[in-house]
């Protein structure tokens, strides 16, 4: 498949509302929105309580219609969580 092929069916994915949301800047956007909207969640995934990690992607997924990346948001999340 050639390149513009590829970015194509890109436009054509995206007008559907078919292609995950990779743009990393726009989800890192959303991931800090969610983690300054909930201070507790975030103190208990530190205290090493995962299912408040379980709940963070969530809202993420939320906040983006289900169109993030699963993987992506997973590890952008705990980057910074990490911090």
């Amino acid at each position: 498949m050639s390149t513009n092929s590829s970015a194509a069916a890109s436009i054509v994915a995206v007008g559907k509302g078919l292609w995950t949301k990779d743009d990393s800047v726009e989800l890192e956007r959303v991931i800090n929105e969610v983690i300054a909207a909930s201070p507790a969640q975030v103190a208990d995934y530190r205290a090493g309580k995962e299912k408040a990690f379980n709940s963070l992607v969530g809202q993420v997924m939320k906040e983006t219609k289900g169109k993030a990346n699963p993987a992506q948001v997973n590890e952008i999340l705990k980057r910074k969580l990490a911090g």
